[in-house]
């Protein structure tokens, strides 16, 4: 056990609780948004807003049995041609609902494995973007990389398109833990991607490590930290994995056994975290970390950093449209979500150019919470009068409930204030815990969570 943590410390971070990529999260969208809602929300938007894309390309060659996205494991490439017509289409709808002068400032491709497409399709797949869309001149483009099958032709059509950011997935490159989360990717693979990457002007590159992975060990991924540090990325991610098999049921191939437990969970991360501080990296707010030169550790510093579905980012967008199968979709009103299936997405899309399946209206106290909560995981602050000034009196509301939290917890986590309150080093890794306290739906919500750490 790690000296800087009690058992019932331990115990607490092995609580349930949501990531908090959103409020309310994901688990409480229901079928009342549809459509029309989206529709509605779209020509609600204020001429001249600023809009981040987010485009799913929700198939892999492989199943990585680790893995919590929507995705969709293909042998051929077949399905993919129907799925980007579909996804053409509703890149035109969208544009076609929205009032003139907007812009996108922000674009994601995430998946599955963006890089499965063609070079062909990638160059087509943007040009529909940019034939509805006005960019801006410094829009950000990133996409999710697999370096395993990343060639020369990929590479130039992503240099093409105009990414400017990259975010590679490594977990972890000890064999045997490759070999438990079918995941085979070596460290070669990978550093030839990062250097095609920046050979062709990508200038700011993520990767993703996990700990807690099966037969994972502190030594093993320490290692692989290392061997990532040669790589010098501007940003890294350092993400606990979340074995919900009862959501992803590839996980169940995963023994259960073989995953470490709280205590070398803990290790793990706090030992990386170190190495990452040591090694010149800005601790960013829970599991981030990045170069002091990179946006998103300047935004950490200057109080501009937030939080949406891709974790934390520079994206201050007034709104962010989903596009493609399970994509997720935010707006000043609410959220909304895509069909989750391939082909009922395609299906919807044909049928009425939208394919929403569910989503959910949201509330002024929905927002008040909703900025508590990404304020503690962002700035690890709770301030009352910023969010008075925002949100007006409703949020005094929280007032007894941040009293009950100081009661509740262990002092050494804040440092309080007048109006609220710091969450000090000793209480950050126990955030998620301290957000989860003004999450007024999960008492009522019966969706099943990761552990806090």
């Amino acid at each position: 056990m790690t000296a800087s943590f009690s058992p019932s410390q331990m115990a607490k971070l092995a609580t349930p609780v949501p990531r908090y990529t959103s409020y309310p999260t994901a688990p409480h969208f229901t079928p009342d948004v549809s459509n029309l809602t989206y529709r509605e929300w779209l020509h609600a938007m204020q001429p001249g807003s600023r809009l981040s894309l987010y485009v799913h390309i929700p198939f892999c060659d492989t199943l990585c049995w680790f893995c919590g996205c929507n995705t969709r494991m293909i042998k051929k490439y077949t399905p993919i041609g129907p799925y980007l017509d579909a996804l053409e289409k509703e890149i035109a709808a969208v544009a076609a609902n929205l009032p003139g002068g907007c812009s996108v400032t922000h674009i994601h491709w995430g998946g599955g494995s963006p890089t499965i497409l063609q070079p062909e399709d990638i160059i087509r797949l943007n040009a529909a973007i940019h034939s509805a869309f006005p960019l801006t001149r410094t829009c950000d483009f990133a996409v999710e990389i697999d370096p395993r099958g990343l060639d020369d032709g990929r590479l130039d059509a992503l240099a093409e398109a105009g990414l400017t950011r990259a975010s590679i997935g490594v977990q972890d490159f000890d064999p045997e833990v490759q070999k438990a989360i079918n995941r085979f990717q070596s460290f070669e693979e990978t550093r030839s991607a990062v250097e095609g990457l920046r050979q062709r002007g990508v200038t700011s590159l993520n990767i993703d490590l996990l700990y807690g992975l099966p037969h994972q060990t502190m030594r093993a991924m320490l290692k692989s930290l290392e061997a990532v540090l040669t790589l010098r990325p501007d940003r890294l991610a350092l993400f606990g994995y979340a074995h919900v098999p009862w959501m992803k049921k590839h996980q169940e191939m995963i023994p259960t056994e073989a995953l470490p437990g709280m205590p070398e969970r803990v290790e793990c991360a706090e030992r990386a975290a170190e190495r990452l501080v040591e090694a010149g990296y800005i601790r960013i707010g829970h599991d981030h970390f990045a170069l002091p030169t990179d946006s998103l550790a300047i935004a950490a510093g200057n109080g501009t950093l937030r939080r949406n579905f891709q974790g934390y980012t520079t994206d201050d967008s007034d709104c962010m449209i989903g596009l493609g199968a399970s994509s997720i979709g935010q707006f000043p009103q609410g959220f909304v979500q895509n069909e989750t299936g391939g082909q009922a997405y395609e299906r919807r899309i044909n049928e009425s150019g939208l394919a929403v399946a569910r989503g959910l209206a949201v509330s002024a106290e929905d927002r008040l919470r909703g900025d508590a909560i990404e304020s503690l995981m962002c700035k690890f602050q709770l301030d009352l009068v910023a969010l008075r000034t925002r949100h007006g009196a409703i949020a005094e509301a929280l007032k007894p409930e941040i009293a009950a939290l100081l009661a509740k917890e262990d002092a050494s986590w804040f440092d309080v204030k007048p109006d609220g309150f710091d969450v000090t080093v000793q209480g950050r890794p126990f955030i998620r815990l301290v957000a989860a306290h003004f999450d007024s739906y999960l008492p009522r919500g019966t969706g099943r969570h990761s552990t806090a750490m």
